[in-house]
């Protein structure tokens, strides 16, 4: 009698190796927080400028966001907060999300999407308030300068 697993019918892997694309994937984001903490992308010549501000004179929703992980990466929310409000809780969301993609993962589930349409749209319909908002007159705070 031939006993298939529960992870062989489903096609999915389990344990040890079934993490390694989360922890792959970790591993990369964590080469890439770990150099723009260490190159200072305050400091011109180092990282190039954004297409967007350079074409338009406006800020697009991700301007700040070099600098806003360089300030994490030295421990300064604060900082990063200034730079890019935005980024900053989208990173606090993709933290959260790949904690439980390594879960999922190391339980042999799938990882499904963690919100309904509804969220995404508002999230989207977020960004572009987020991406006005922060290039009009008087609303400097939202500036990544």
């Amino acid at each position: 009698m031939h006993v298939v697993s529960p992870s062989a019918s489903t096609g999915r892997s389990t344990g040890r190796r079934a993490v390694l694309r989360p922890l792959g994937v970790a591993a990369v984001a964590l080469i890439g927080v770990g150099y723009v903490a260490n190159v200072d992308p305050n400091t011109p010549g180092h990282y190039p400028t954004c297409p967007f501000l350079a074409v338009t004179g406006w800020y697009c929703p991700g301007c700040g966001t070099l600098r806003a992980v360089h300030a994490l990466g030295h421990g300064d929310l604060m900082t990063a907060l200034a730079r890019n409000p935005f980024a900053v809780v989208a990173l606090g969301y993709v933290v959260v999300t790949w904690v439980l993609w390594l879960q999922r993962s190391a339980r042999g589930r799938s990882l499904r999407w963690l919100a309904p349409p509804w969220v995404l749209y508002g999230v989207l319909a977020a960004i572009l308030m987020f991406w006005v908002l922060r290039n009009v007159p008087g609303w400097t705070w939202l500036s990544p300068a």
